[in-house]
C-alpha cells in the first residue's frame, strides 16, 4: 500500500486530521471493489498500469515533474519512478494525499508515514523506470517536523536497501569497534558498544550457514558485522553482555579445530554505524510451535527462532511479520508478549510469542490463523523507540489500553511489579467491547488479588445489564479519578490501542495537565 503522507500530514482539508472536537481520524471510505485484494487482482490481471506497454524508461527531473495530474500522475521513491494513477481509488488514504506526491519525489514523505509498507511489491505493476538523476537532486515533497516528539508512534521500518552515507555519523569517539580472538575450539567476536547498555535487547545475532550478521541495536542506531566465515561453525551461538562495560561477545564452536587467520570476509554494509531507520530490517524464518487460544476472537501464537538466531525483543518495541498473500508480500507489526502474564523466570527464550485477534475479514490475520503446526513465517528484528528511560524513576505508573492495545501493557506490567523498586502504583484502564473480549482476564484478576501496588479497572461499550464496572468509551470523567498524582511522585502514563482512541485518550491526558515527557503513545 503507497500511502504518501503530505506536507503537513495529515492536510487540514483531510479526512484523516482528528476534527476539533476531538472525533478520532478515519481512513477515506473506498469505494466498493477497491480493497487491497481487489488491488492484487488488478495488478494481476495484465492491464497496462503504466501507460507504456511494458517497456522500463530512464525518467529525468523535468519528465518527472509533466506528469502531475490525477490521470496521470508519477512520484519517485528511492531512485525509482512509479505511475500511481490507478492506485488512486484504493488508496486508504485519499486521492487527496497522494497527489501531495505527483510530479516529484515522494520517499520523505512515504517514509514518514509508512516506511515499512513493501511497495516494490505492491506497485510492481506500475513501475515506470529509474531517475537518470540521484533522488537527492529530485524536487521533493518534504514533511514539516513532528510537532510532539515525546509521544512515541509505532514507526514502521524501511525497505531493505543499501544504505547511504546521507546522514552524519556521531563523533568517532563514540563510535562502536570490534575485535575477535580465537582458542582451539572456539572463535569470539567482541563488540565494545562505548556506552553502558541494557543486559539484554541490543544484540541481535544470526548465524544462516556459514554468513554471521551482528546487529547492535543502541538507540536510535545500528551498527552491523557481517562476515562469510572462513571456516564451518557448529549451528549454535553463545553470547554475552556486560551492561556496565558496553561490551557483547558472540561465541562460535569451530567444527574442525583449525587456526583462522580472519573472521571471514566482509559482506555488505560490514562494520558500518547508521541510523536504525536506514538499515532495513532483517528477516528470518521462525518456526511456528503452538497456537493457543486466549479468547474467543484472539490467539497466542508462539514461534520458535532457527538454532543461530539470538533475539531478545525489548520492552516497547515490535517485529514485522511478512507473508506471501497471492504473490505480494504483505507485512503487519505486532508487540510481543510472555507466555504468562507474569512469568516466574527470567531466562532469554529462544520463542516469540504473539497475542493477535483474528479479523475473518482481514488479508493477514486468516492467513496467519490458517497456518499448520511447523509452518514457517518471516519475522524481523526488533523495531521502534525504546521506552526504558521514560520509566527511569517513575513512581506511578497509568496504562490505558483498548482491545489488543494491550499487548505492550503485559510486559510493562511485569517490568514494573517484578524489576523496578520505584514503582509504587500501576493501574490499568482496559477498554473492551463485552467482557468476553477481556485478554487475560483471569490473570490480571489474580494478579490483583496478590499484587497490592496493581489495580484494574475494566470498561466495556456494549456491557451486558448485570455489568457492575465502567461503561462507554474514554472520555474526561473517567480519567479525572484514575489519573492521581500524589505529592512527590513521577508519572507516566502510556496508552495504546486502535488509532481513534490512542488520539483521543492522548488529548484527554492532556488536558489532565500531564506533560509530553509523561506520556507515551504506541501507534500502529
Amino acid at each position: 500500500m503507497l500511502n504518501v503522507p503530505p506536507q503537513s500530514f495529515p492536510s487540514m482539508s483531510s479526512q484523516q486530521r482528528v476534527a476539533p472536537s476531538g472525533q478520532p481520524r478515519n481512513k477515506v471510505a473506498l469505494k466498493p471493489g477497491h480493497s487491497l485484494m481487489d488491488w492484487i487482482r488488478l495488478t494481476k490481471s495484465g492491464r497496462d498500469l503504466t501507460g507504456l506497454k511494458g517497456r522500463l524508461i530512464e525518467v529525468t527531473e523535468e519528465e518527472l515533474k509533466k506528469h502531475n495530474t490525477r490521470n496521470d500522475c508519477w512520484t519517485c521513491i528511492r531512485g525509482m519512478v512509479y505511475n500511481v494513477s490507478a492506485y488512486m481509488d484504493f488508496h486508504p488514504g485519499g486521492e487527496e494525499e497522494l497527489m501531495r506526491a505527483a510530479g516529484m519525489d515522494g520517499t520523505d514523505l512515504f517514509d514518514q508515514v509508512h516506511r515499512w509498507v513493501n511497495y516494490e511489491s505492491m506497485l510492481k505493476e506500475c513501475l515506470v523506470g529509474k531517475m537518470v538523476v540521484k533522488a537527492s537532486t529530485v524536487l521533493k515533497a518534504q514533511p514539516t517536523k513532528k510537532e510532539n516528539t515525546h509521544v512515541n508512534g509505532l514507526t514502521p521500518p524501511p525497505p531493505l536497501l543499501p544504505e547511504t552515507a546521507a546522514v552524519p555519523l556521531p563523533a568517532k569517539d563514540h563510535r562502536p569497534r570490534y575485535d575477535w580472538f580465537q582458542t582451539d575450539e572456539t572463535v569470539t567476536v567482541v563488540v565494545y558498544t562505548k556506552r553502558k547498555i541494557p543486559n539484554s535487547g541490543c544484540s541481535v545475532v544470526d548465524l544462516q550457514g556459514n554468513i554471521l550478521r551482528i546487529e547492535i541495536l543502541l538507540g536510535s542506531w545500528s551498527y552491523l558485522l557481517h562476515w562469510s566465515l572462513s571456516h564451518e561453525v557448529e549451528e549454535i551461538v553463545a553470547t554475552k553482555t556486560v551492561s556496565s562495560v558496553g561490551k557483547i561477545q558472540v561465541c562460535l564452536r569451530k567444527v574442525v579445530n583449525a587456526k583462522w587467520t580472519q573472521v571471514g570476509q566482509p559482506l555488505e554494509s560490514h562494520d558500518s554505524f547508521i541510523r536504525s531507520k536506514d538499515r532495513g530490517l532483517f528477516y528470518r524464518d521462525c518456526v511456528l510451535v503452538s497456537k493457543k487460544e486466549v479468547t474467543h476472537d484472539t490467539q497466542l501464537f508462539c514461534f520458535r527462532l532457527p538454532p543461530g538466531t539470538h533475539m531478545h525483543v525489548p520492552i516497547g518495541r515490535h517485529v514485522y511479520l511478512k507473508a506471501s498473500i497471492q504473490g505480494s508480500d504483505v507485512v503487519k507489526p505486532y508487540t510481543p508478549v510472555d507466555e504468562v502474564l507474569m512469568p516466574q523466570k527470567k531466562t532469554v527464550s529462544s520463542d516469540i510469542y504473539l497475542m493477535v485477534k483474528v479479523y475473518p475479514d482481514g488479508l493477514f490475520t486468516p492467513h496467519l490463523d490458517s497456518l499448520d503446526i511447523g509452518a514457517s513465517l518471516s519475522i524481523s528484528s526488533p523495531d521502534g523507540p525504546s521506552m526504558l528511560r521514560s520509566l527511569r524513576d517513575v513512581t506511578h505508573l497509568y496504562l490505558l489500553a483498548a482491545g489488543t492495545g494491550f499487548t505492550p501493557m503485559a510486559r510493562l506490567l511485569r517490568l514494573a511489579l517484578q524489576d523496578l523498586s520505584s514503582v509504587r502504583k500501576t493501574k490499568l484502564m482496559f477498554f473492551n467491547r463485552q467482557e468476553r473480549d477481556i485478554l487475560w482476564h483471569s490473570e490480571l484478576e489474580q494478579l490483583c488479588t496478590e499484587e497490592e501496588r496493581f489495580q484494574v479497572e475494566y470498561v466495556l461499550s456494549e456491557p451486558p445489564g448485570s455489568w457492575m464496572g465502567r461503561r462507554g468509551q474514554v472520555e474526561a470523567t473517567m480519567l479525572q479519578s484514575f489519573l492521581e498524582r500524589p505529592e512527590d511522585s513521577k508519572c507516566l502514563v502510556c496508552v495504546c490501542g486502535p488509532t481513534g482512541f490512542t488520539e483521543l485518550a492522548v488529548q484527554l491526558v492532556r488536558q489532565q495537565g500531564f506533560s509530553e515527557e509523561e506520556m507515551h503513545a504506541f501507534q500502529g
